[in-house]
C-alpha cells in the first residue's frame, strides 16, 4: 500500500514483466492481467465447485426445458380423438360410471368426472393416487376404462414437463428447483466476472478455434458460449427462482418484472422465438459439459496420474 496525501490513497502492486518494476492499481491490473487478482480467484472457487456439485441438474434442467418449448403445440397434434358409440343403449347415470372407475382403480380417489357435451364423446376421470395424478376416458354406455386421453407423445411431453417444473418429486422437487436456479444464477454471474481475460486477449475469448488441440478447444466453446448465452442464462436463473417461489423476488425487483421475466423464461411469443428458446436452452447443458471437461483436464486426470 502506498499512500498519497491525506486525502489519496491507492492500492498498487507491481509487474515484474520488464527490467524496471511497473506499479499497478488494482483496477489496471483487472484490466490487463485479472487472472492475479484475489477476488477473482474466489470466484473461480465458487463458480468450479458450484459447478461441479449442479452440472448434472443443469445439464437434465436445460435438455428438459429445451424439449418442451413446443410441447403445447405438439401436444394438441398428437392428441388422440376418441369416439364410443351408444349402440342403441341409454348413457349410463354419473354415479354408475363411478362405480366402474371405482372397480377399475380402486386405489385411486376420483377428483374429477366430467359429462361431455356430445353423445359421442367420453367421460374424462381424473384420479389422484399416492404417488401420481391420472386422466383416463371412460365409454358413458359400457362404463370400459377406454385409456389415457394422451397419445405417446402427450405422456412423454407431460413427463418432460414434470422433469423440468417438479424433478418428478411434486413440491419437494420444485423447491429443490429453486434451488438449483439460483445457483445457475450464481454461475452466471460468476462466469460473466471470470470471462474477462485482459485487454489483449478478449477478442479471443469470443470465438472458437477449431483448429486447436481439444483442451483448448473445449474452453474456447466453454468461454464462447458463456459470452454470447450469458443473459439468456441468468434470465432463466432468475426467473427460475420466480416460478420456483412465488413473490420471493418481488421487494427487491417487484410484481411487474417477476411476470416479464417469467414470460421470457419460456420465450413462447412466436414461433422465431421458440425456436431461437429451443437451440439457446441447450447452452447450459454445453457449459456444464464443458465445464466438466476442463475440471477432469486441470484436476482429475491429474489426480490420477500422481496416484
Amino acid at each position: 500500500m502506498i499512500r498519497g496525501n491525506a486525502h489519496q490513497s491507492v492500492s498498487v502492486d507491481y509487474q515484474a514483466s520488464t527490467p524496471g518494476m511497473v506499479y499497478m492499481t488494482a483496477w489496471q491490473r483487472w484490466v490487463h492481467r485479472p487472472q492475479n487478482l484475489l477476488v477473482r480467484r474466489i470466484l473461480f472457487q465458487i463458480h468450479l465447485w458450484v459447478g461441479v456439485g449442479v452440472g448434472l441438474y443443469v445439464a437434465v434442467i436445460s435438455i428438459s426445458g429445451s424439449a418442451i418449448i413446443f410441447s403445447q403445440d405438439l401436444g394438441r397434434r398428437a392428441s388422440k380423438a376418441v369416439v364410443v358409440t351408444d349402440s342403441g343403449r341409454p348413457r349410463m347415470p354419473l354415479k354408475e360410471v363411478e362405480q366402474s372407475v371405482r372397480r377399475a382403480y380402486p386405489t385411486y380417489e376420483i377428483l374429477s368426472l366430467a359429462e361431455p357435451e356430445k353423445a359421442d364423446q367420453p367421460e374424462v376421470v381424473i384420479l389422484e393416487g399416492r404417488k401420481e395424478r391420472i386422466e383416463r376416458l371412460f365409454d358413458p354406455y359400457t362404463g370400459a376404462d377406454l385409456g389415457d386421453p394422451r397419445s405417446g407423445v402427450g405422456r412423454v411431453l407431460s413427463w418432460l414437463a414434470d422433469l423440468h417444473d417438479n424433478l418428478l418429486s411434486g413440491l419437494t422437487g420444485r423447491t429443490l428447483n429453486g434451488i438449483g436456479a439460483f445457483l445457475l444464477a450464481v454461475m452466471s454471474f460468476t462466469g460473466a466476472i471470470m470471462w474477462w481475460p485482459g485487454i489483449k486477449n478478449w477478442k479471443r475469448s469470443l470465438t472458437i478455434n477449431r483448429g486447436a488441440r481439444f483442451a483448448r478447444l473445449n474452453w474456447d466453446l466453454h468461454s464462447a458460449v458463456g459470452f454470447w448465452c450469458f443473459l439468456f442464462v441468468l434470465i432463466w436463473g432468475i426467473s427460475g427462482i420466480c416460478l420456483c417461489f412465488p413473490g420471493a423476488l418481488d421487494v427487491l425487483l417487484g410484481s411487474q418484472f417477476r411476470l416479464w421475466i417469467t414470460r421470457l423464461h419460456f420465450g413462447r411469443f412466436n414461433g422465431i422465438t421458440e425456436v431461437v428458446w429451443t437451440i439457446l436452452g441447450l447452452a447450459p447443458a454445453v457449459l456444464a459439459g464443458t465445464g466438466a471437461l476442463m475440471w477432469w483436464n486441470r484436476v482429475l486426470s491429474k489426480k490420477f496420474r500422481d496416484s
